[in-house]
């Protein structure tokens, strides 16, 4: 009940701000990444912000369709980001893009989205909220579907996100929402000995993510800047009133 308490204060302090647009940009990794907001302040942290984009979503939107039968509940989703549609493209800075807050749900959503987390309290906000939840249900799934030598427990789940989120450190590399999501959502442990009968179609073959998705390392091929030309391309597509002047820059 304190904890319901608190995410709707939370909440409430967020509608009284003034976060209406942002600025953001594609970066070399295939994540986006906030450049501007209208109202920064309230996050407390020098990290980059990161932002989901309409593809990413739809992918994790796919994957959260497994946790349906476990117990999932859309409020989460909804409650823990911003949602934005874009405004328009612009050239200074040169391929960023302008967004513009929506309150709608993606369901009623007529245009793609992008879903920045309101995570500005990192323990007990909606965001936080959502990656417990999700972290829940996968562990229920995993062990109902699954028959391990030892039953699987939340802390295993979470071990692995922050291996993760270490490597990213280490590496130099900030934490993207989409891969803290995607961890948890894909996640089946590691060297894990699983029994089943190879004859039963309950357990089929895990989906390998689609190629074009975010690569693991920095390395950048002819090939992945053919793929990111292609991907701008597609947001640009997304971009209306191309012939409107270049007056509206985000201040």
């Amino acid at each position: 009940m304190k904890s319901r308490l608190k995410i709707e204060a939370l909440l409430m302090k967020t509608a009284k701000s003034k976060l209406e647009w942002g600025v953001v940009y594609l970066d070399s990794d295939f994540n986006w990444w906030v450049n501007e907001l209208s109202e920064k302040e309230h996050w407390d942290t020098e990290e980059p912000l990161s932002i989901i984009d309409p593809r990413q979503m739809s992918y994790l939107l796919d994957l959260i369709e497994g946790l349906r039968d476990y117990g999932f509940q859309h409020d989460y989703l909804e409650n823990a980001f911003f949602k934005f549609s874009i405004d328009k493209e612009l050239t200074r800075p040169k391929d960023h893009i302008r967004l513009v807050r929506c309150n709608e749900s993606h369901h009623d959503a007529e245009e793609p989205l992008f879903w920045l987390p309101n995570n500005m309290d990192e323990e007990k906000g909606p965001y936080a909220e959502l990656l417990d939840h999700i972290t829940q249900l996968q562990v229920k799934m995993l062990n109902d579907l699954h028959t391990f030598k030892q039953m699987l427990t939340v802390d295993d789940l979470e071990e692995e996100i922050r291996e993760k989120q270490n490597a990213d450190f280490l590496e130099g590399r900030s934490s993207h929402s989409f891969q803290e999501i995607r961890v948890i959502l894909e996640y089946i442990p590691a060297g894990a000995e699983v029994y089943f009968d190879e004859d039963d179609d309950t357990f089929p073959a895990k989906e390998t993510p689609p190629e074009d998705l975010i690569p693991d390392d920095d390395t950048t091929t002819e090939e992945d800047s053919s793929k990111e030309t292609e991907f701008i391309e597609e947001y640009e597509a997304m971009v209306w009133d191309e012939d409107e002047d270049e007056g509206g820059k985000s201040s």
